[in-house]
């Protein structure tokens, strides 16, 4: 009897010891894809043209994860070019190894392979991924990204009934090499010649009367804002890029390129079906996409004349943006409040002013940043900095504000400080909207205002409950101010979200740094990296 209890406590102390360790070495999920990327054919506007195809879809597949999975993708490259994916608001937390961009990854070779290695860590909403090479974007390869909240982590509304994805943005009709060739030439790319949502002219999404659901929307365009609306129904403002919002109302919504909104719409009409419109903001001619709301209980097709988009240009739309605010008491993907950071009272440690210019160089258009337009080295500049690799990028060409003097050419890049707070000012002096990219970080856009940018401007920033996003659009003749913390090291980029200006040089890199070189900032270089140019045939 006694030994009977002994072996009885003994199995017990050992299963509680099991379970013991199983949560103390329980890591977060893996999840694996494999990617197929080759050509194929479809007919978006109705003319039957080339497209990138991910595992034979066009748009690519979305990916369904949740927060802090760990995503194991091999991409296969079937193309006859190099060819790299690019996650667009992922942060790669200390690793800008998996960022998918030419200056920290060498691009896949054709029919060759590379696995991403990456964690969704402390990030939900809605992203999108594209690819980054050349002008493959024009050809397709971009799709959803949706990072949902653990279970555990309450979300501040109430779990909706569907989730839809709509991926908007315009479109050409040409060949993506045709339209690299006429950017490579020194023009300017034409006008669209349409607008798709989810890579279609026509698509239906269908629901419940009475119910209600998440529609996720990104601009994958090349260069056109948009508005967005749903015919007879207003849409619920509750999330933005990872933030989640003040939930405000709204009739549409203008979406820049590069950027995600995330809505809540309850199907509370008449049984029928309804428009969903995707139209271009800001230009003369006015391209407009539709798609399909339909209530399954409808007997009722669409019908009559498409609303119209907004009258109003941008000083409606700088209203607009002006009211996307922070939730400050949800959380977003940790259990902490939005609000508990409270970055209006930190004082930045310096000031970047960046103005955009389209100058000629070289006999050419060309696209710059504070003068300075960026080119492609044949070397990641993240390669070049771990092996130390002299000649690749210059430190010294773009600086913190724009100068007189003529453009010129550069592989540019800005250092600065791990766990700097900066203010950045994005001054637009061109009568063309902007939109701009960070990779690696979210920010604050705390300002927006006409003219130019002065000391006094900030007196209008919004310090209490402006959204963090991880793109900011610019209006013609205007300002936008940004808040960053520096707490993610690594090499990003800082881009042109509009695809023909990132591509003829409206791009740097920030190198943020820290010498003291620790796992604590930064991860090691992956095993499996891929090596060219003058890192070629080195050891990681």
């Amino acid at each position: 009897m006694g030994e009977a209890v002994l072996v009885h406590i003994i199995c017990v102390l050992v299963v509680v010891g099991l379970f013991s360790v199983s949560l103390v070495k329980s890591e977060d999920p893996y999840r694996y894809f494999t990617w197929t990327v080759t050509y194929g054919t479809a007919s978006p506007l109705g003319v039957s043209q080339q497209v990138i195809l991910i595992n034979g879809q066009f748009p690519g597949p979305k990916l369904d994860v949740v927060t802090n999975d760990n995503i194991i993708l091999d991409l296969v490259n079937k193309l006859d070019q190099p060819f790299l994916l690019t996650w667009n608001g992922i942060k790669q937390r200390k690793n800008s190894w998996q960022d998918g961009v030419l200056g920290t990854n060498c691009p896949i070779p054709p029919h060759s392979n590379y696995t991403y290695k990456f964690q969704t860590k402390d990030q939900i909403g809605g992203y999108t991924y594209f690819p980054a090479t050349q002008m493959h974007k024009a050809a397709g390869g971009f799709g959803a990204l949706n990072i949902y909240a653990r279970p555990r982590i309450p979300v501040p509304y109430p779990f909706p009934d569907g989730d839809f994805s709509l991926l908007i943005g315009d479109w050409y009709k040409s060949n993506h090499k045709e339209i690299q060739q006429y950017l490579d030439s020194g023009k300017s790319l034409p006008f669209p010649d349409g607008v798709l949502i989810n890579g279609q002219a026509q698509s239906t999404f269908s629901g419940d009367q009475g119910k209600t659901y998440m529609f996720r929307i990104s601009n994958v365009g090349l260069s056109t804002s948009l508005n967005f609306k749903i015919q007879g129904h207003t849409m619920k403002l509750v999330e933005v890029e990872g933030s989640n919002t003040i939930q405000n109302i709204y009739d549409s919504l203008d979406v820049h390129v590069g950027q995600s909104v995330s809505v809540l719409v309850t199907l509370n009409q008449p049984p029928k079906d309804y428009y969903i419109i995707a139209s271009t903001r800001f230009t003369r001619r006015v391209i407009t996409a539709t798609a399909v709301l339909h209530y399954s209980n409808s007997k009722t097709p669409v019908s009559g004349p498409v609303p119209v988009d907004p009258r109003y240009r941008t000083h409606w739309s700088m209203k607009q943006a002006r009211t996307f605010r922070w939730n400050l008491t949800a959380n977003a993907a940790r259990p902490n409040p939005q609000g508990s950071f409270h970055y209006g009272k930190i004082t930045p440690t310096k000031t970047i002013m960046l103005t955009n210019s389209a100058p000629l160089i070289n006999g050419k258009l060309r696209y710059a940043v504070n003068r300075v337009s960026y080119i492609n080295a044949i070397t990641p500049l993240k390669l070049a900095d771990h092996f130390n690799i002299p000649g690749v990028y210059d430190l010294d060409s773009i600086q913190d504000f724009p100068s007189e003097g003529p453009p010129f050419l550069s592989t540019s890049v800005m250092p600065v400080n791990l766990h700097d707070f900066i203010e950045v000012v994005f001054q637009n002096n061109e009568n063309t909207m902007q939109s701009w990219h960070l990779d690696g970080y979210d920010f604050w856009v705390v300002g927006y205002g006409y003219g130019q940018w002065t000391q006094a401007s900030r007196k209008t920033y919004n310090l209490v409950d402006a959204l963090t996003r991880h793109t900011a659009q610019v209006y013609p003749y205007s300002w936008t101010s940004i808040l960053v913390s520096l707490d993610n090291q690594g090499m990003w980029n800082m881009r042109s979200a509009i695809w023909e200006r990132q591509y003829l040089g409206q791009q740097f890199y920030l190198r943020v740094f820290n010498p003291t070189r620790s796992l604590a900032n930064e991860y090691d270089i992956p095993s499996n990296v891929l090596l060219c140019g003058k890192a070629s045939g080195r050891q990681p």
